[in-house]
This record gives structure tokens, sequence and C-alpha cells, in this order.
């Protein structure tokens, strides 16, 4: 039992530093060898974990934070790309669409009118993108 629940604090100290750094260059190898795992390892147990692959987690994060830059409306669809670590505008638009049923220039256009008023925080909750969509149900490990 000890050596799961300090797999699973390894696991958690991962998505921690994408929570933190998703802005940043990260790939699933970087990751990896903050915690002394293989890539494979790490995409296997974290996926067994979370319900998704630490790279969809990742995406996830950069699009909850995007949401939240076109609400603003203050920066283009490009300028937003950048900003969360993106690197391609393409895949950025297609992972963007994915999650949020549309394309980032028609949320932008709008999340504006949707939310004005509201509290940003109110905002955020109400327009959170529905994680684990893909993501097949495993049954719980109570072990």
């Amino acid at each position: 039992m000890p050596q799961r629940l300090r797999h699973l604090a390894q696991l958690r100290r991962v998505r921690d530093r994408i929570d933190r750094e998703y802005a940043q260059p990260l790939n699933v190898e970087a990751l990896a060898r903050g915690v002394h795992m293989s890539a494979g390892h790490l995409s296997r147990e974290f996926r067994q974990a979370y319900g998704e692959s630490p790279y969809s987690y990742l995406m996830t994060r950069r699009i909850e934070r995007a949401m939240a830059l076109l609400r603003r409306g203050d920066l283009s669809v490009t300028d937003v790309c950048f900003e969360v670590g993106c690197q391609s505008l393409g895949t950025f638009s297609t992972r963007f669409t994915e999650l949020v049923g549309m394309p980032p220039s028609t949320y932008r256009s709008l999340a504006a009118e949707a939310t004005a008023g509201m509290p940003s925080c109110v905002a955020k909750q109400v327009t959170r993108p529905v994680r684990n969509r893909e993501a097949r149900p495993t049954a719980p490990d109570v072990a």
C-alpha cells in the first residue's frame, strides 16, 4: 500500500505541475522525467488515475484558460493560442472546438454576450468545458 500511495503522490505532482505550468512548453517526456518514470508508464498510470492522458489534461487546462481570455475579449484568437502555450493555431482551434463545441472565434463572440455582468468566478464554472468526454469510464480502484 505505501508504494501505491507514493505512486499516486507522483501522479498528483505531475497534475499539479500541469496546472501551474500549462502555458510553458510541456511534453509527456519532460513530465515523466520529473517523476522518474518512462513516458509510456506515466501516460498509462495518469490515464488510470485521472481518466485521461497527461497530454489531454494539459490541453484541457489550456482550453479552460483560453476560454477565460476569450471572454475578456481584448486578445485575438491567435494571441490567446500562444498565451496559453499552444504552438499551433490549427491544433488549438481543433482541440478548442472538440471540447467547447464551437470554434474559438465563435466562442469569443457569443461568450462576451452570455457572461456580461457575471462575476468571473461564476462565468468560469458555467462555461467550463466538459472534461473526460473521450475517456472510457473505468471501475474505481478501491484496493
